[in-house]
């Protein structure tokens, strides 16, 4: 038995090839998200055109995994090209396309060293083994007391260590029992992070803006203070780029824009160029050069396909065209929010073209105004309920920007 195609799905009479995919999804797939009813079939840019022939512009991005929009014909081209010639050799060989991405990518953020992965979250689980060997091996933290200091609301996967330390209840319930070896402390405060900060503390590990919790920007000095800390007692810094990070907030990476450099960053998402999950540790090689081999690794991290893309995806970032592109549309993204501010919109934070806009109590919730917004044409996502996420592709124009910010006010105020 073959799987129908989308061309060859049978419609019942009366019904939209919409209804019929959504009713596949329902029966067959585990429900751990809850999508808005739309069944994408095809992207280019910043548009999206569903199953029945409508299109859609796309004002989530990927949840910036699609910095680039959609199907980039640079990124394209790159990832036919490697088709064509080998996708995987496994980690038990070298291949010609693995030495030069990791090196672009050190030169591109201003590392040593490169650790590849394929999720984000693998990512993430990387970076805590690697800052617990260190704690063990550098610092001399004793056997299995190594900890790790972490901010409240975070958001930095979904695996059980990860949520472990998690303060979103719908993520830890019924999940435990939990990985010991973490302190939370509230987001935003560094004098809370100096108190708890131990001799056996080996990192602190951070979102230089919280995405998943409503686009959170920090206090000002707050990652100045962590560094200083961190210095002081020598202690690892850990950025999650794998959102904020590759032109998104209209910088390389969102510590740049407080001068701030972390021991390491996990990267992920817009490294795949929306094609494919990549995803890398960068860092010092002090740091990094303490893993050996056998101690930590991954059949598809760092796979030649993986690396083609991610390889073409630094020359994108290199030119910085789209860490412009960011920084000038999002200036005009949030002075257009901003006029919200007290019709129907309590707040906008963010950087960049990333923007969470904080509904007013009272008001329409933000999975109502997400579908509100689909149903003229514009696909947005909320997070914590009361607001609306906002992270169009970099690519897009300023035309689009204007048309999505026009939904957006209608959704508002209707």
């Amino acid at each position: 038995m073959t799987s129908a195609s989308p061309e060859t799905l049978p419609t019942a009479a009366g019904t939209s090839r919409t209804s019929e995919f959504l009713r596949l999804d329902d029966d067959y797939s585990a429900h751990n998200y809850h999508p808005l009813p739309v069944v994408i079939a095809e992207a280019e840019g910043a548009w999206m055109t569903d199953v029945d022939g409508r299109r859609y512009l796309d004002f989530l991005a990927g949840y910036s995994a699609l910095n680039f929009g959609h199907r980039h014909p640079d990124l394209v081209a790159a990832a036919t090209e490697q088709l064509g010639r080998v996708t995987l050799t496994s980690r038990a060989f070298h291949h010609d396309q693995f030495g030069p991405f990791c090196r672009e990518l050190a030169e591109l953020t201003g590392t040593e060293q490169v650790l590849l992965m394929n999720s984000g979250a693998e990512a993430v689980e990387s970076a805590i083994k690697i800052a617990r060997k260190w704690a063990y091996q550098v610092k001399g933290v004793p056997a299995d007391r190594a900890e790790i200091i972490v901010a409240g609301s975070n958001f930095h996967g979904r695996t059980t260590t990860i949520v472990s330390f998690s303060t979103d209840s719908t993520a830890r319930a019924d999940f435990g029992p939990f990985t010991p070896g973490f302190t939370v402390t509230a987001y935003g405060d560094a004098a809370a992070v100096e108190d708890a900060i131990t001799d056996r503390t080996a990192a602190v590990l951070v979102e230089p803006l919280q995405g998943e919790a409503g686009v959170v920007v920090p206090p000002a000095g707050y990652l100045r203070r962590l560094r200083e800390l961190c210095d002081d007692r020598n202690v690892l810094l850990i950025a999650d780029e794998i959102q904020s990070g590759l032109a998104r907030t209209g910088e390389l990476l969102a510590c740049d824009h407080d001068g701030v450099r972390a021991d390491l960053y996990t990267l992920g998402k817009a490294l795949g160029g929306g094609l494919l999950p990549v995803s890398a540790v960068v860092g010092s090689r002090a740091v990094l050069g303490v893993l050996r081999p056998g101690e930590h690794g991954s059949t598809f991290g760092g796979n030649p396909l993986a690396c083609a893309v991610g390889r073409a995806v630094v020359r994108l970032l290199a030119t910085g065209e789209h860490q412009r592109r960011s920084r000038e549309l999002g200036a005009h993204l949030h002075a257009r929010l901003g006029e919200l501010v007290g019709h129907g919109v309590a707040e906008v934070r963010g950087r960049g073209l990333w923007a969470g806009v904080e509904i007013s109590p009272g008001g329409p919730s933000g999975r109502r105004i997400s579908e509100r917004l689909a149903e003229n044409g514009v696909l947005c996502k909320e997070t914590q309920d009361t607001t609306l996420r906002i992270a169009p592709p970099l690519t897009i124009t300023r035309e689009e920007l204007d048309q999505g910010i026009d939904a957006i006010t209608t959704a508002l105020r209707r």
